[in-house]
């Protein structure tokens, strides 16, 4: 039994606010860096208070680094992301709880361990594949002498190619893979009763009219927790965007294109370095995740705990 005092009370506030006010500090502070020009910025002591140029920070910011072009790219490929991990975990975890199949363990384990492997750990394959995602096809042929068998009798030379380098396809297919959402998925598709798995099946429904007329309705509070972890996870990509990327004024994201506001890259005035400006780029690059987990929250909470299921 939890035991409810006003002294215990009163302490767990305590700490609750004091931890609030520990992460909203960097905030705050980023937030009145924002506010002032870059010699205020630049003075000791640090100002705790605003100033009144924010919205001409705000202006700079977005005309230095373009954020304009980079805010669509960004928007393009954190809905792609959301949509295709979302696609990717259903379907996976559909298959790996209602087909009896040899080795489906293995495979969700398989699956599982993958959360072991950030995409720092893999990200020099990745690229390899991303430079040409064909590759592991040309090297079957290779393997098995079709390449040459085909020469020989057509005179073609079977060179298979695709380069996803500095695409919206490049910066999209190699974060759709997800182990969290299979295993969240996997999780809820595990409370399905049988009799309803029965019932579409008298009914006449098929694997695919089951997963889209029963289960994805059903796993919309998922959907939605799926979504908001996502989207926030896709927006802030930054070193996969950061490698693949060359041609940043067509295909830039707004987390690597924050780099043109650092100190050490845009200075002004002799060296002195731009604070207010980065602050300014950051709080604006800030605003959609914020937005899409405010309005995302109750849907979001839902989703894990599974308060109506």
């Amino acid at each position: 039994m939890i035991e409810r005092t006003p002294v215990l009370n009163a302490l767990t506030h305590v700490i609750l606010v004091t931890g609030l006010l520990l992460l909203l500090f960097p905030v705050w502070i980023a937030f009145v860096a924002a506010t002032h020009d870059m010699t205020a910025v630049n003075t000791a002591p640090v100002e705790l208070w605003p100033g009144d140029q924010f919205l001409v920070n705000l202006e700079q910011a977005w005309a230095i680094s373009d954020m304009g072009t980079k805010f669509t790219n960004t928007v393009i490929v954190a809905v792609g992301v959301v949509v295709g991990k979302i696609a990717v975990a259903c379907i996976t975890a559909f298959s790996l709880v209602f087909f009896n199949y040899r080795g489906r363990m293995l495979v969700f384990w398989l699956v599982f361990i993958t959360l072991m492997l950030p995409l720092e750990v893999r990200i020099v394959p990745t690229y390899a594949v991303a430079a040409n995602a064909l590759s592991p096809f040309q090297a079957m042929l290779d393997a098995t002498g079709l390449t040459a068998l085909i020469a020989t009798l057509s005179g073609v030379q079977v060179n298979l190619e695709w380069n996803l380098l500095n695409s919206y396809t490049g910066l999209i297919l190699p974060l759709v893979a997800t182990a969290t959402g299979t295993f969240l998925y996997r999780q809820f598709f595990l409370t399905i009763p049988d009799e309803l798995v029965e019932a579409a099946k008298m009914d006449g429904a098929g694997p695919i009219r089951f997963l889209i007329d029963v289960l994805i309705p059903l796993s919309r509070t998922n959907i939605a927790a799926l979504a908001t972890i996502m989207f926030v996870y896709a927006w802030n990509q930054y070193l996969w965007p950061l490698l693949i990327i060359t041609d940043r004024a067509n295909y830039g994201m707004v987390a690597v294109e924050l780099g043109t506001l650092v100190p050490d890259q845009f200075t002004t005035g002799g060296g002195t370095p731009t604070w207010h400006l980065a602050m300014a780029g950051t709080l604006i690059v800030m605003v959609p995740p914020i937005v899409v987990v405010v309005l995302m929250q109750r849907w979001f909470v839902r989703g894990l705990i599974n308060t109506d299921k």
